[in-house]
């Protein structure tokens, strides 16, 4: 199966620096320059569309715009690309999710991709009017999914749990096709909720060796229940020609940082209840050295934000060497981001995804209907 891969819509603003956000990082810690306006996130819709980015990943907090409605106008303005939604369970009825799912299909032409946010922090969760904690936040998702997926089947449901209740729910019209699920989560309460649920589970970006155990994790707990779940990882990228090029970029990206600033977001991601921003703040510890974490894989974005903190970095063909060590463990979709969106959509689409081509790891989405083969799809170099 040929590899998949997204892009990253910057909802709340881009930049030519790392912009923050997330996770307990202070509002304000690291703004982006590039406002998130409707014209610039359909730049970077168009962009990742005409490279052969199969979708863009949508944020959700409320340091960003809401996914649904930015991504439902991003829509009108793109023929192909997907849309990754985040999208946290229990701020809506399952009902509602599962009759808003269906309606995005209809009038998207089957563009909705679903990833399921259980909640990042406990006070931003109790700001949207949500109280529970972690683990009762999964428990929740867990009867809310199957709420939601009994409906896109079809079937009438009556469900009474521990969180969620609904009487003679259906839908009358079903989502053609059933949006997948994408679903993260590193702690031992998300894992069984994967299993049962996840079309595919998505990792932060770690070393190989700690992202095959949580593949090993969730495949059984997979099998378990009867089902095979794909996988996929958020990185960031920067891609040059050369490995001196990115890396002089990545160092960019810090030189000029007040340390105060990396003080105060580490402080705050340091308060964060999240076990994947944990490993994540583990990756570098605080430190502003050494974060080549290993080869190519660099933990310096996690300095200044919060969620996802590690890119690749190097040249076209480190990187896609690097692609496919991941794709041997079993990733098969990649879900990419760089500063700013628009430029590293192009250094990346022009530069690694030919050479993924060649190696027969990706083919254009458009291709077949181009007639073309990836290799001669105008764009690529």
């Amino acid at each position: 199966m040929p590899l998949t891969f997204h892009w990253f819509l910057p909802t709340n603003g881009d930049s030519r620096h790392i912009v923050g956000g997330g996770h307990g990082v202070p509002t304000g810690a690291a703004g982006g320059d590039r406002p998130a306006t409707l014209a610039y996130l359909t730049q970077v819709a168009r962009t990742a569309e005409q490279l052969g980015f199969e979708g863009a990943l949508t944020p959700t907090g409320a340091w960003c715009e809401d996914a649904w409605l930015t991504t439902a106008m991003l829509v009108q303005s793109t023929e192909r690309l997907k849309f990754l939604v985040a999208f946290r369970p229990g701020l809506v009825t399952p009902t509602l999710a599962a009759q808003m799912a269906a309606t995005y299909q209809r009038h998207s032409g089957g563009r909705l991709l679903l990833n399921i946010v259980t909640g990042g922090e406990d006070h931003e969760q109790r700001a949207y009017g949500d109280f529970l904690g972690k683990d009762e936040r999964y428990a929740r998702c867990d009867e809310f999914l199957h709420i939601v997926r009994s409906l896109w089947r079809g079937e009438t449901v009556d469900f009474r749990g521990d969180h969620e209740r609904v009487e003679q729910a259906r839908l009358a019209r079903l989502p053609a096709p059933v949006p997948p699920v994408y679903f993260g989560g590193s702690s031992k309460a998300a894992g069984p909720v994967a299993a049962r649920h996840s079309d595919v589970y998505l990792t932060w970006g770690e070393p190989p060796a700690q992202v095959a155990e949580k593949i090993a994790w969730i495949r059984t707990l997979a099998r378990a229940e009867g089902r095979e779940v794909r996988f996929g990882i958020r990185l960031h990228v920067i891609a040059r020609d050369t490995a001196e090029e990115a890396w002089a970029q990545a160092n960019r990206l810090l030189s000029g940082t007040d340390p105060s600033v990396i003080s105060e977001v580490q402080q705050g991601l340091a308060r964060s209840g999240s076990e994947g921003q944990k490993r994540m703040l583990a990756l570098h510890g605080g430190n502003t050295d050494r974060l080549e974490i290993y080869p190519n894989l660099w933990a310096g974005i996690g300095l200044l934000r919060g969620g996802a903190g590690t890119a690749l970095v190097g040249s076209h063909t480190e990187i896609a060497d690097r692609i496919a060590e991941y794709h041997a463990l079993g990733i098969d979709e990649f879900v990419l981001s760089g500063y700013p969106h628009v430029e590293e959509a192009y250094w990346f689409g022009e530069g690694v995804l030919p050479q993924l081509a060649t190696r027969g790891l990706w083919r254009h989405p458009a291709a077949a209907s181009l007639d073309e083969t990836p290799a001669a799809v105008p764009f690529a170099s």
